[in-house]
């Protein structure tokens, strides 16, 4: 908080408005009294101008390519923490000691199971549905299932509905995968990670052990730390209005997941992919970098930039080195794979995009990545919603938890017709 103000004229009449300080970033006018004060609002399409809630949960500074989670940089939580561990610090603010994360791990553990009767609820879908339509479906029911852990008012019903959240997902999304495949579910395993345990319920079948590769379940270990959470995107604002009305935890990561699968935000690796097919091989790459920079063609190169980064974006520094140890020791063949190096290679190298800080963003690498894998692009948001659900469980949480929360209600600039008079329909 600090003790510096802002001042604001509106017509003969000038209004001071206090500046709050948070421990890092830029300054935020208080204007929670504009309306009341001056009879006007103030116009930010997209919000990027308007800080809609105080968080201490995760910092972004896109001019500098900075990314923490309570303090710690992610590159040091990607290169050095288990997914348990990120998630721990995301919901309880600190990195937890050797018996919390036992504990928290073991209480994860023990929730990876789904009802049975729901896992009759995938049946009631088509074989081609995409697997985001049965995970908002799916999230959404849970609250039918477990009425234990839908009173907000109580911290404890809150954090078992937590708990549960975080440790259903990867049993949702592997079943959404295996149902669009015809195969059988795989329930899940508790000796195996957390990732490790995924992994055997995607790709693993009953008539056969499954064993974990480590350099999948270490990409898949970075690429969910990675994605935990984002500050406050498009996903993260909308579980946090669908909070703020007071609907059930389940509820609001279902409509979390809903904005998610928008191909705005979630499905940005998938289009960053589909865009290196289209290009094919490596000899074809300059004829789409010269679209890229012509103007009047309406081609764009996918993967590069950022809505927030205006530097390279620290998470991608990460997934490139990933993306590299996979495809060397996974040994894929795949042009695909060559069009992504020679690309990357080129763009951080080339003035154009320098000049226009066009880095390379994580979801260029992460398509790669998942690709190599093994997974379809249609499961690409999937699984980041499935990493995402821990950093909407924090974010959820914190609001529930904050004093100054209301219910959200943004107001508009109206532009429709003025006040007019009904007319029957016999003389219009």
């Amino acid at each position: 908080m600090a003790d510096k103000t802002a001042s604001l004229t509106l017509g003969e009449k000038s209004y001071d408005y206090g500046l709050l300080s948070g421990s890092v970033g830029p300054d935020v006018v208080d204007i929670r009294k504009l309306y009341a004060q001056t009879g006007a609002f103030t116009y930010d399409p997209g919000f990027t101008s308007t800080a809609s809630c105080e968080s201490a949960i995760t910092y972004i500074d896109g001019d500098q390519g900075i990314l923490l989670h309570r303090g710690y940089p992610i590159d040091q939580l990607a290169e050095n923490s288990t997914f348990m561990e990120v998630a721990h610090l995301l919901i309880h603010g600190e990195l937890p000691k050797k018996d919390e994360l036992d504990t928290f791990t073991y209480t994860i553990t023990r929730h990876t199971m789904l009802h049975e009767q729901l896992i009759q609820f995938y049946r009631g879908f088509r074989r081609d549905a995409h697997p985001m339509a049965i995970m908002c479906g799916v999230v959404g029911a849970l609250s039918a299932f477990y009425h234990d852990s839908t009173d907000i008012t109580d911290p404890k019903q809150r954090m078992i509905a937590s708990h549960r959240l975080i440790a259903k997902m990867p049993t949702i999304a592997a079943m959404a995968y295996k149902y669009s495949i015809g195969q059988p579910f795989m329930l899940p395993q508790n000796n195996l990670s957390y990732t490790g345990n995924f992994l055997r319920m995607t790709f693993g079948v009953p008539a056969e052990p499954y064993e974990v590769n480590p350099i999948v379940e270490q990409a898949m270990r970075t690429i969910f730390i990675l994605h935990a959470d984002h500050e406050q995107n498009a996903s993260t604002s909308t579980v946090r209005l669908a909070g703020s009305s007071g609907a059930n935890p389940f509820a609001c990561i279902a409509a979390g997941i809903a904005c998610l699968w928008g191909p705005a935000h979630g499905g940005a690796n998938e289009a960053a992919l589909n865009m290196l097919r289209e290009i094919g091989t490596p000899d074809r790459i300059p004829e789409y970098i010269a679209r890229a920079k012509d103007k009047e063609d309406p081609f764009r190169l996918m993967g590069f930039g950022h809505r927030v980064y205006k530097n390279y974006d620290p998470r991608a520094k990460v997934m490139q080195k990933i993306a590299a140890d996979v495809l060397d020791q996974l040994d894929i063949d795949d042009p695909v794979f060559d069009v992504a190096r020679e690309l990357e290679r080129i763009a951080l190298h080339d003035e154009y995009f320098i000049e226009k800080k066009l880095y390379p963003n994580v979801d260029f690498y992460s398509g790669v990545v998942l690709s190599a894998i093994g997974f379809p692009t249609s499961m690409f948001t999937a699984l980041f919603a499935l990493a995402r659900t821990v950093g909407w469980v924090a974010q959820w949480n914190e609001m529930i938890s904050d004093p100054d929360q209301k219910i959200g209600r943004p107001r508009q600039l109206y532009t429709g017709p003025t006040q007019r008079d009904y007319v029957p329909v016999d003389k219009r």
